[in-house]
């Protein structure tokens, strides 16, 4: 099924200066688009973004992924294609409120329960140091910023591993025009893949 087009942004989407209100308009054009999409739609969006994603993901690189929650798009086509390499996996782990490493996972090992109630590997699975990391958004930039949940755990993470690659994968329509607000925390990505166009960010750098 071809994946319906995105829908314009509303105005208002890049008049807000503040992250709190900026992610909460952000959430709710999300939950707007994937409602539109259908479940059909969404599965043909999410294959469609894994197979744009792909050809920039290394042989032998290790990858952080996520699992999906609420509207964010799902990697599980982008997990299955990597698994079939033969890719080293890893997920999220919170071992606290605050901290979040990465931890080896492959695909349909059981998976516990952390805080906030994260769906992630058990404790006895390593700790890894991803190449790549391929991480949520609420919405993004064609500059290298993103916002995020709130709660600025990929923000701490992403600062404690700058040698990774940084990759958003996101639905098209949480691009932001202009730039988003910027923290000096802020860990740009270097590239970000939708359900339509991989977007590489030349002034982050490789």
């Amino acid at each position: 099924m071809a994946v319906p087009p995105p829908f314009p942004a509303p105005a208002e989407i890049a008049a807000h200066a503040d992250k709190p209100a900026l992610r909460e308009a952000l959430r709710t054009m999300r939950a707007d688009h994937v409602a539109r999409l259908g479940e059909e739609g969404r599965r043909a969006a999410a294959a469609a973004a894994a197979r744009l994603i792909l050809p920039h993901i290394p042989h032998g690189a290790i990858v952080a992924l996520y699992l999906a929650i609420q509207q964010e798009i799902d990697p599980d086509p982008l997990v299955a294609l990597l698994d079939a390499r033969g890719q080293q996996l890893a997920l999220p782990a919170l071992h606290d409120a605050t901290t979040m490493d990465f931890r080896r996972w492959i695909p349909g090992e059981p998976l516990d329960r952390g805080p906030f109630r994260l769906r992630q590997p058990p404790a006895h699975a390593p700790f890894v140091t991803p190449d790549l990391i391929v991480t949520p958004l609420v919405g993004f930039d064609r500059h290298g910023g993103r916002i995020g949940q709130g709660k600025s755990h990929y923000d701490r993470a992403l600062v404690r591993y700058p040698g990774a690659h940084r990759i958003g994968f996101a639905w098209s329509v949480q691009k932001v025009p202009g730039r988003l607000p910027h923290d000096p925390w802020d860990m740009p990505l270097h590239a970000v893949a939708t359900e339509r166009e991989w977007i590489p960010m030349p002034e982050i750098g490789a």
